[in-house]
């Protein structure tokens, strides 16, 4: 069965949206701050980074602001914040899956699962 649009993100999806969380910014300062906040770690190109804003801007995820001259500015809409809180919210899921897997035991003999 095909995904929905935004229903998982990727990493660069979701640092964007990340970074426009806390603030308004332009693309230049979306891509400085998610490569400060992560050490370098996760870094965006302009293509990618400029896709992704474009992609946003068509599902109404954020939305240009008036910066002055050539620049532009992003913010998240209402609609932006709902698909980073659900986001955040699977990925949390994710993790509690990955501590429980430590104790997880599944006894193939009698399809049993038992979680411990």
């Amino acid at each position: 069965m095909p995904r929905k649009s935004m229903q998982v993100l990727t990493d660069s999806m979701f640092y964007i949206l990340m970074a426009l969380s806390k603030e308004e910014m332009c693309g230049q300062d979306i891509a400085a701050a998610i490569d400060a906040l992560t050490e370098s770690r996760i870094q965006i190109g302009p293509a990618t980074l400029y896709t992704i804003l474009s992609k946003f801007l068509k599902e109404g995820i954020i939305e240009e602001t008036p910066a002055g001259g050539r620049k532009r500015n992003y913010k998240l809409t209402e609609s932006g914040k709902q698909v980073y809180q659900q986001e955040k919210e699977r990925l949390l899921l994710c993790l509690e899956d990955a501590k429980r897997m430590e104790t997880y035991e599944y006894r193939q003999k009698d399809a049993a699962v038992s979680v411990i």
